[in-house]
């Protein structure tokens, strides 16, 4: 069955994640319609059996992140999602989307102001990403890049105040997926998986 809408309706965690959806449905030259969720990982997995039947008449594209999963991300797509509509690519990030912003070492590098052989040479094997970044921006000789990213002392936080508009900079501005997805395979079955989507919706 033809699509209705030849925009992809994306179904995500969060703003970051969003912002790196949007990149990625645009590298492959499509564009993006309505975003759904939002609401963190658990709302994701519960509605997306229902945003999986509209994808029998739209393009969607649902991306989650492993985290601490015990599963390994296909098993986790499988058990999630065991039969995909026709019009749905359901990815999971490993372990999270800051490994695949990770992946672009060298304009992660110039971003953080820090030297290039500071970052990890395969991000899909950081135990927490997010917890690579935040460590790494410490390292950053920009203080508001410290400032922003990195979390006050005694505050119990995990990342900076200015951490998610840091990501959402990155992801939209300067992070390359074609670079990025050499040295993180998950981003690389992402890429293949929309571009198998522009390839129905142009069917």
């Amino acid at each position: 069955m033809r699509p209705a809408s030849p925009f992809v309706n994306l179904l995500v965690e969060g703003v970051s994640d969003e912002t790196v959806a949007r990149r990625l449905v645009s590298y492959v030259g499509l564009g993006v319609g309505r975003v759904y969720g939002k609401a963190g990982k658990g709302y994701l997995l519960r509605r997306l059996p229902k945003y999986n039947a509209a994808a029998q008449f739209q393009p969607w594209f649902a991306v989650v992140d492993l985290d601490n999963a015990p599963e390994c991300a296909p098993a986790l797509i499988y058990t999630t999602l065991p039969r995909p509509a026709s019009g749905m690519r359901f990815r999971v990030a490993v372990r999270a989307i800051e490994s695949w912003l990770l992946a672009d070492v060298e304009r992660m590098a110039q971003f953080l102001g820090i030297p290039v052989r500071y970052l990890p040479p395969e991000p899909d094997l950081e135990v927490e990403p997010k917890i690579t970044l935040v460590n790494l921006a410490r390292r950053s000789h920009y203080r508001l890049v410290r400032e922003d990213m990195v979390p006050r002392e005694r505050t119990g936080r995990k990342v900076g105040p200015g951490y998610p508009s840091r990501i959402i900079e990155f992801a939209s501005e300067r992070w390359r997926p074609e670079v990025a997805r050499e040295r993180s395979p998950s981003l690389a079955k992402c890429i293949d998986a929309l571009h198998g989507l522009r390839d129905w919706l142009n069917g």
